[in-house]
């Protein structure tokens, strides 16, 4: 049931990568200006520092391009945005080895890369962004106190800490800082991928709603309308049976209506239950009686005449639920199994109580299974693989799951079946009686 989302994540990730992209574009622009202009005093005037920042700018830039050249492409984007990471820290150490050490205000740009990496990869990229920048900071600090690195020619002295007891206070603090912002930058952004999941789902439910309110409507109008019609129908197939006049062809032709006009019922039956949903009313009940029931009437009726069922499970199971809508349920899951079924080939439907405690419900059949790119939307209404139907009856039993707290899985092997199987928490002791 993952299929389809992957595609769906990298694009996301890309759009965030590209986003990210143009905004360091944006940073790394404004960092330029305010080195030549402020702090250096125009290009030129110190030739040590401004040629140390000019390389690392224009470097940054080059990348950048890279960076949009790889998005295009759109492989092994992920792997890039660590590489990204890493090339920004020691840019920045650069940065901030030109505008004063281990005391550099640019030490603040550290924190800029480790919230990218919180909003691309979440926690792991915060801690590979704080990893990145602490260790090339560090490491500038380590090699300006112990003399393997001097200050810029152009750069006085006394601006730089070339002592520990110069460069541990901030040193510390700038440490201190960028953690707090990758660890704090990770959980904002972990909490805006869970809200968004939560928006993304409640905008889906919202949109599924109105098209129900929209189809409530319509069945409202239309039931009343088509039912009275059928009923004269099947009354008149019934009255034609019983003359006895009737030939063969004439009897198989008026069984091909009332199997049709049976269909239809079935149809609108399933539009009026989705549309006009009610809150269960749940009551202790006999699930596995209920189940055997269901199995016993569908092979009177229909395709379950050409279809063989077969009942597994205890006499008697009880479970807290609403009876009409849970048998609603079986009988949708059943008829759904036995429309994918050909003729001969045996649809089973079994009642268990698994180890965890849990009442299990399995439909499974032998029909040509679910093709993978199908099975995200299974149970969205109007949804089908076949020809025929509307593909109500699955969302009608999705609904009811819903409503009770109840969990629906499937398993299918295209060309081999499918197994749909219903989880029912159970904490009470269960009362069943063997078959």
């Amino acid at each position: 049931m993952k299929l389809g989302l992957r595609d769906g994540a990298e694009s996301s990730f890309a759009v965030r990568f590209a986003w990210l992209t143009g905004l360091r574009l944006i940073v790394l622009t404004i960092v330029l200006i305010v080195m030549t202009t402020i702090y250096l005093g125009g290009i030129g005037t110190r030739a040590d520092s401004s040629r140390i920042a000019m390389l690392t700018f224009a470097v940054a830039f080059a990348l950048t391009g890279v960076y949009a050249a790889v998005l295009r492409i759109g492989k092994g984007l992920p792997l890039l945005a660590y590489g990204q990471m890493f090339i920004d820290q020691i840019a920045w150490s650069m940065i901030v080895y030109v505008s004063g050490g281990a005391a550099s205000g640019a030490t603040s740009l550290y924190g800029f890369t480790c919230l990218c990496g919180a909003i691309l990869l979440g926690l792991r990229g915060a801690l590979i962004g704080l990893i990145a920048g602490a260790s090339s900071y560090a490491l500038l600090c380590t090699l300006l106190v112990q003399g393997y690195l001097l200050p810029p020619p152009d750069q006085p002295l006394e601006a730089y800490a070339t002592r520990w007891s110069e460069a541990a206070f901030p040193l510390v603090l700038n440490l201190l800082a960028m953690s707090v912002v990758a660890l704090l930058g990770s959980y904002l952004a972990e909490r805006l991928r869970v809200t968004g999941g939560r928006l993304v789902v409640a905008t889906a439910r919202a949109e599924q709603a109105e098209r129900l309110a929209a189809l409530g409507r319509l069945a409202a109008g239309l039931a009343h309308e088509i039912r009275n019609p059928l009923g004269s129908i099947v009354a008149s197939i019934e009255l034609l049976r019983t003359g006895g006049s009737l030939g063969a062809e004439d009897d198989a032709l008026c069984a091909i209506i009332e199997r049709e006009t049976t269909r239809l019922n079935e149809l609108v039956t399933d539009m009026l239950d989705v549309s006009r949903p009610r809150a269960p009313s749940k009551a202790p009940m006999d699930f596995a009686g209920t189940a055997r029931d269901v199995v016993v009437l569908a092979g009177k009726s229909g395709r379950g005449r050409d279809v063989p069922l077969r009942y597994v499970g205890p006499d008697s199971l009880e479970i807290e639920a609403d009876t009409a809508q849970m048998r609603q349920v079986v009988w949708n899951l059943l008829r759904n199994a036995i429309q994918a079924s050909s003729a001969g080939a045996e649809v089973i439907v079994r009642v268990e109580a698994d180890a965890g405690g849990a009442v299990v419900l399995a439909v499974e059949d032998r029909g040509v299974g679910i093709p993978p790119e199908a099975r995200e939307r299974l149970f969205d209404a109007f949804f089908t693989t076949r020809s025929q139907g509307m593909g109500i009856g699955l969302a009608v039993v999705k609904r009811i799951l819903d409503d009770h707290g109840f969990v629906i899985e499937v398993e299918s092997e295209p060309g081999k079946g499918t197994t749909f199987r219903v989880r029912i928490p159970h904490s009470k002791e269960l009362a069943l009686t063997p078959s």
